[in-house]
């Protein structure tokens, strides 16, 4: 059988066995001892130790005829650390249940915060160590876990591994604060006034809901002496039932929108990311080809292609990674909002990222709004009744081509170790010549600031052809400027040929053939293979004839049989 005692513990009264007070004196004796020779200063703190151990004490004893124990007081010891965590203590405790030895002030060190947690507390931990946003963390392991998988492995993996920062002395080593006496007593400071507005708030609730009973009971009361009662007393409890199911429908939809917000927030973050690694390829999905392209308006601008893109991601992240915290504060009111110098530190980049992209875009559409063109005239030596050849060929060294035809389509390529455009958009047309000479003109065009820029960015355009005794040579493609890749240019060739020439166009010609008119309304891609003849008014086919020959006999054939 232990003595009991009754204490005063930080206004508290608590029942106390005899053991477990004489080893919570020591304690605090040793504590106190621990302290600076400052009555102020220890009388503080002390006050503060006193009152964390009545709140942890008032946790553990949940009724008031609870004596406290010995273990109790194990616990709480454990919790608040040994009195070496304090400060240098003159004279030790012997006790085998404490050591005083003083160990100096540790550095940071890596714990999980269950102050601050969405489920372990690791990310919040983490964020401590490296000095972060807990935000930013959160946001990485859900990025492994969408994007590589293992996100929630590597979380379960730190659950287990790293300890949960209980103790005082851990909490400030957590946070990378030496373990003193001012950084003790101001942390203890900080969790007894949290500690402080729960329970207030607590009581307020509490205070609410006793009033509320009290004035329903004395309205039943009334009810019951004075023999009235209400008459729509049924209505209104369907009323009041109907009202709470109402409420219970729209906090499960409230639910499931969070949910729905997590989800899109996150997915559209995580695209960002990727995309931001693998922009202009899906290899990271092995798919080949190029699908993604950066905006038309990034090239031929004064502001840098990577900067742009850092824009680009922070001004659509940003206002989905706001949607992401908003759907975890539905989901969960533990979710802390984003601190004041955060926001307007993330509102202030957002506003800067979108000046950026409207500067861009105003200087993309007054450098693009104007057309120009550069002509050139170039002359054949094919006179009557002489044929002209004409083919087109690729440079494969450039870039290969399977099937080659006109398109508007351009490519990245490095000529010489300069960054090029590539593009088949070659448009050939063959019309009559007004005079005995025959000749070609190209026509290369682009889109400047102003007319005079347009016509120059035009005649900047890398076009190239050969004649080889009666065969013109074309090339397939044409070179410009990287910078010029949306200016919309493109080069169109005339073939002009006097009457009674003869032009043979060649297989390769194909599909690169403009609209050429001749008699019959032979389609362009039915001509290649075939001579045509200049006449006084437009090309005539001269052996297209043994093509329908063989069809009508093919046909005979077929009809006999």
């Amino acid at each position: 059988m232990n003595k009991t005692i009754n204490i005063n513990l930080g206004g508290f009264f608590f029942h106390i066995d005899e053991i477990a007070y004489q080893k919570l004196k020591r304690y605090l004796e040793s504590i106190s001892k621990s302290l600076s020779d400052d009555p102020q200063g220890k009388n503080e703190i002390i006050a503060d130790i006193e009152a964390r151990i009545s709140e942890l004490l008032s946790e553990k004893i949940t009724d008031a005829r609870q004596v406290v124990n010995e273990g109790d007081i194990d616990d709480i010891i454990k919790i608040m650390g040994q009195p070496e965590d304090y400060a240098e203590a003159e004279e030790s405790y012997n006790e085998s249940a404490y050591s005083y030895k003083r160990n100096s002030a540790s550095g940071k060190k890596l714990f999980r915060d269950g102050d601050d947690k969405f489920l372990g507390g690791v990310a919040s931990g983490i964020a401590h160590y490296f000095d972060i946003d807990t935000i930013w963390v959160r946001l990485g392991l859900l990025a492994l876990f969408f994007g590589a998988g293992f996100g929630i492995f590597l979380y379960i993996i730190l659950w287990i591994l790293l300890p949960e920062a209980k103790t005082t002395a851990e909490k400030l080593q957590m946070e990378g604060e030496p373990v003193n006496i001012d950084n003790i007593e101001k942390k203890i400071r900080e969790e007894f006034n949290n500690v402080s507005e729960n329970v207030s708030e607590f009581a307020n609730k509490a205070s609410e809901k006793i009033k509320g009973g009290a004035s329903e009971f004395s309205e039943k009361m009334n009810q019951t002496f004075t023999g009235k009662s209400k008459k729509n007393n049924g209505l209104q409890d369907f009323i009041d039932t109907l009202g709470k199911i109402i409420l219970a429908i729209f906090r499960i939809i409230g639910k499931f929108i969070g949910v729905i917000i997590i989800f899109i927030s996150a997915a559209v973050i995580l695209s960002l990311i990727i995309g931001g690694f693998s922009l202009g390829s899906l290899e990271w999905l092995n798919v080949e080809g190029d699908f993604l392209q950066y905006p038309q308006f990034f090239y031929d601008s004064v502001i840098p292609i990577w900067l742009l893109t850092l824009c680009g991601f922070f001004l659509i992240g940003i206002p989905f990674l706001i949607l992401f915290i908003l759907g975890l504060r539905i989901l969960s009111s533990n979710i802390k909002k984003i601190s004041k110098p955060t926001s307007l530190t993330l509102l202030g980049i957002w506003i800067v990222c979108l000046l950026v992209m409207i500067f861009t875009g105003l200087e993309y559409g007054t450098s693009h709004s104007t057309h120009g063109q550069s002509s050139d005239r170039n002359s054949i030596d094919i006179v009557k009744n002489d044929t002209l050849n004409l083919k087109i060929v690729n440079d494969d060294e450039i870039f290969y081509r399977h099937n080659l035809r006109s398109t508007s389509k351009k490519e990245e390529v490095y000529i010489d170790g300069k960054q090029m455009v590539y593009s088949n958009n070659v448009n050939i047309k063959v019309k009559k010549s007004n005079s005995d000479e025959s000749y070609m003109v190209i026509v290369k065009e682009s889109r400047g600031q102003n007319k005079s820029n347009a016509s120059f960015n035009a005649e900047k355009i890398n076009y190239k052809y050969k004649i080889e005794d009666n065969t013109l040579v074309l090339d397939a493609y044409y070179l410009s400027n990287f910078k010029n890749m949306w200016r919309n240019e493109e080069v169109n060739i005339t073939v002009f040929i006097p009457e009674d020439v003869t032009i043979y166009f060649d297989n390769s010609v194909k599909y690169f053939l403009d609209d050429v008119k001749n008699e019959g309304n032979i389609y362009d891609k039915d001509m290649v293979n075939h001579h045509f003849i200049m006449t006084d008014e437009t090309l005539k086919c001269t052996d297209c004839f043994d093509e329908v020959e063989e069809e009508i006999e093919e046909e005979m054939q077929e009809t006999t049989i």
